[in-house]
């Protein structure tokens, strides 16, 4: 790895973002694998540390004039460097980091350079994830709700030895609940939308964005298991 462009010897990586933190660290960063597989959404401190301990280089998708997307994995200098120009020619592209040294720009996607830097993580089988798995929407009638209108339907009623899990939960409105009862969807001649699976990473990342930041985002989501609305 180069290490021009730093005249000091290595700090903590903590100390390189050592500031004052501005509203720009509630920015997400998407994490990519060594396979360039997305495997989760973080935060930009945690970005930037990655970055700093060169576990994580940038990956940084510019399209070209014909509409062509060209990639670009860079380290940390590099995309200090990259940085200095898109100040200069489009800063309004990215959402900026002050340090008292320098300006950097906030990376969209990082990718790690190593195995099992970051664990990945089991997603957690509460509400919050259910709702976010089923989208927020009825799985029998397919009515998208606020999650106050909605609750936790059990398909195999507990009456009949169903289990609290991700094949037996769902989201439902309460008009389907009331109308199911206790009884399985057959039994109330009710229709499921979609086989109730346990998702295989986190599906809480439901960003709505009003511009195009994460447009970068779309090619490495997979959409069966990621809620992520690019508006």
């Amino acid at each position: 790895m180069s290490h021009h462009g730093h005249h000091h010897p290595p700090r903590p990586a903590s100390a390189a973002v050592a500031i004052p933190l501005p509203p720009v660290l509630g920015a997400n960063v998407l994490v990519l694998n060594k396979f360039y597989q997305a495997i989760r959404v973080i935060n930009v401190r945690r970005a930037f540390s990655l970055l700093c301990r060169e576990l994580a280089e940038v990956v940084h998708i510019e399209t070209d004039a014909k509409g062509q997307s060209k990639w670009h994995n860079l380290n940390f200098a590099d995309w200090q460097e990259l940085s200095q120009l898109k100040k200069e020619f489009e800063p309004d592209e990215f959402d900026w980091i002050h340090t008292v040294k320098f300006q950097i720009a906030v990376p969209r996607i990082i990718r790690l350079l190593g195995y099992d830097k970051l664990p990945r993580q089991d997603v957690k089988f509460n509400r919050r994830n259910i709702y976010a798995r089923d989208g927020n929407k009825c799985q029998y009638c397919g009515k998208k709700m606020p999650t106050t209108e909605l609750s936790l339907d059990h398909v195999v009623p507990k009456s009949q030895g169903g289990k609290s899990t991700w094949e037996n939960i769902v989201c439902c409105c309460v008009k389907c609940n009331v109308k199911k009862g206790g009884r399985t969807p057959t039994q109330a001649s009710l229709h499921l939308i979609t086989r109730p699976v346990k998702p295989k990473r986190s599906p809480v990342i439901n960003i709505r964005l009003a511009d195009e930041r994460y447009s970068s985002w779309k090619q490495f989501l997979d959409t069966a298991y990621w809620t992520v609305e690019l508006k």
